[in-house]
């Protein structure tokens, strides 16, 4: 057996898909801006991609059990750091998100996610029975529902949703009881009618969201411009689509936020049905990459670790594809690896490296 890791243990073949993904994000981000005043964005994302790979193979040397013994301390400064942002962090269109570095901004709760991830994995190691208790689902909800309502509290409903299916996967592998399971289906089932008539009591954006999803054509130049021009976007192209930078609803700028959060729509236009379904097909191959390394993990430590980063991205994906084309409210969850953005991609290629970490680790004794 292997006495030490080595880089060419890393899973090649889930790089090469993640640098397709990147490769057609930095086109379609040079397609959506080249013509506009936000022309080089492509070349920051870029930079953001170089610095996430260095601290992929950064964190790829440390070994995942020792992060995980920091996992409390690491909690504890996650926790703190959300708390810093509603006091004193940067705010920006109503929301308080970011807090500034030396120029740049540092979106804290996309470095939650690596903590929870971790957090709840030490914890499911833990638990050494073979169905978690009642006791257990109520400590991991409370784990998790903290850093949730502090992010609620920027406000950020997108970012908050996607620690949830983290604890949920995370739950069904250790064991969860399915008394438990069904008392809580049936708990939100009956929570959904209160929850509906307390969407008045909700923040006048989130209301306003929750309106446009269910009848966007009742305001079509506000709250619905988005998503009905997205979803015209995304008919227009066709099944060959238009052509690169030649789509119409890219290129002039009808298509909102092209060049992130609806960077799936300006693809369609241009790339049409089959360039999505080659990017979807990419994002299929890189999830069941990720469970295949989930499988071949040497401890149940390192199966929940990679796991965790499969439900999170898996989400990412499911959730902004169904934004894109009306099928769910938009929430700001950008498609990882192709929406541009610092804090996103770099949280993206920091999972990576605790896969990477996982399956260096596989052989070692």
């Amino acid at each position: 057996m292997r006495e030490r890791p080595q880089t060419q243990d890393f899973d090649w073949v889930l790089l090469g898909i993640v640098a397709l993904i990147s490769g057609m994000g930095l086109l379609e981000i040079y397609s959506a801006t080249h013509a506009s005043p936000m022309a080089g964005m492509h070349w920051k994302q870029l930079t953001w991609i170089g610095i996430g790979l260095a601290g992929m193979f950064l964190i790829s040397r440390i070994d995942y059990h020792t992060l995980l013994d920091q996992a409390p301390a690491l909690y504890v400064f996650g926790i703190a750091c959300l708390v810093i942002v509603l006091v004193m962090g940067y705010s920006r269109l109503g929301a308080r998100r970011w807090i500034s570095l030396g120029g740049a901004n540092l979106q804290v709760s996309e470095l939650m996610k690596l903590i929870i991830i971790l957090a709840l994995a030490r914890y499911f190691t833990e638990v050494h029975t073979e169905r978690l208790t009642l006791a257990d689902m109520v400590k991991v909800g409370i784990l998790t529902l903290v850093p949730v309502g502090l992010i609620l509290k920027q406000p950020d409903l997108g970012t908050a949703m996607v620690l949830v299916p983290v604890a949920v996967i995370g739950a069904l592998l250790a064991g969860v009881e399915w008394k438990h399971l069904a008392v809580g289906v049936v708990l939100m089932a009956l929570l959904l009618p209160f929850g509906w008539h307390m969407r008045h009591h909700l923040k006048p954006y989130q209301q306003q969201r929750i309106q446009t999803f269910l009848h966007p054509e009742e305001d079509q130049r506000g709250a619905g411009y988005q998503i009905l021009q997205s979803e015209i976007a995304v008919g227009s192209g066709g099944f060959w689509g238009k052509g690169f930078g030649k789509g119409s609803q890219n290129q002039l700028g009808f298509v909102p936020v092209r060049y992130s959060d609806f960077i799936l729509a300006a693809l369609a236009e241009e790339q049409g049905f089959i360039g999505v379904c080659f990017v979807l097909l990419l994002y299929l191959g890189l999830i069941l990459r990720l469970v295949d390394n989930a499988q071949k993990a040497k401890d149940k430590a390192g199966m929940f670790i990679v796991m965790g980063v499969t439900a999170i991205l898996g989400f990412h994906v499911l959730v902004n594809a169904s934004m894109v084309i009306g099928y769910m409210p938009v929430t700001g969850i950008p498609l990882p690896l192709m929406s541009y953005g610092g804090s996103a991609t770099a949280f993206v290629f920091l999972a990576l490296g605790l896969v990477m970490n996982v399956r260096m680790r596989r052989f070692v004794n």
